[in-house]
């Protein structure tokens, strides 16, 4: 029998930001493949949107960052500021998500509305290698995590206090727009 997860998906840094997205993640486990179906809406138009689970390799229960979360009080939870509830990113949602790599260019990108539908089939045995071998453990214990959803267009004016940068991606690419805490669906 197939297990279901799902994220109902909310605004993080809308009244900042002038959009508020939201939306739903599901996820089905049905014997090897994990599928992965993630609906957004009203996010920043014709921009590429990054979209991880994030969690603690420790097994601790992760939780959506608020605006609690803003420590230097600029206004923006960014990246740097989720990670005390949230922990780190671990799984992205791009072309290969078994690979877990994070900084790449293939993440879904919105169309003229704001509208995304990413959908994906993994073999839950590849992934389940990889995050052992990043987080030494091969369950993914989906109940125990959050989904973010980041990207805002470079014409966005942010503070220099907004942190984040990866590589040389920079705060626009991940600074979390959406969250929302996977839960199991009975």
């Amino acid at each position: 029998m197939a297990e279901k997860y799902r994220a109902e998906i909310q605004s993080l840094n809308g009244d900042k930001l002038g959009i508020h997205p939201s939306g739903e993640a599901d996820f089905t486990i049905d014997n090897d493949t994990l599928t992965v179906e993630i609906t957004m809406n009203q996010t920043s138009p014709n921009t590429q949107h990054w979209m991880h689970f994030h969690g603690f390799p420790d097994g601790r229960d992760a939780k959506p960052a608020t605006i609690a979360q803003d420590v230097n009080h600029d206004g923006y939870v960014d990246l740097p500021e989720t990670e005390p509830v949230s922990g780190t990113t671990m799984v992205p949602f791009n072309d290969k998500p078994a690979e877990m790599n994070i900084p790449t260019d293939t993440y879904p990108v919105s169309d003229a509305n704001g509208h995304f539908h990413y959908e994906k089939q993994v073999s839950l045995k590849d992934i389940q290698k990889k995050f052992k071998e990043t987080f030494n453990d091969d369950e993914l214990h989906l109940e125990k995590r959050v989904i973010y959803i980041h990207g805002i267009p470079e014409s966005v004016d942010l503070p220099d206090t907004v942190q984040g940068s990866v590589m040389h991606y920079d705060p626009h690419t991940t600074l979390p727009i959406a969250t929302g805490k996977i839960e199991k669906v009975d």
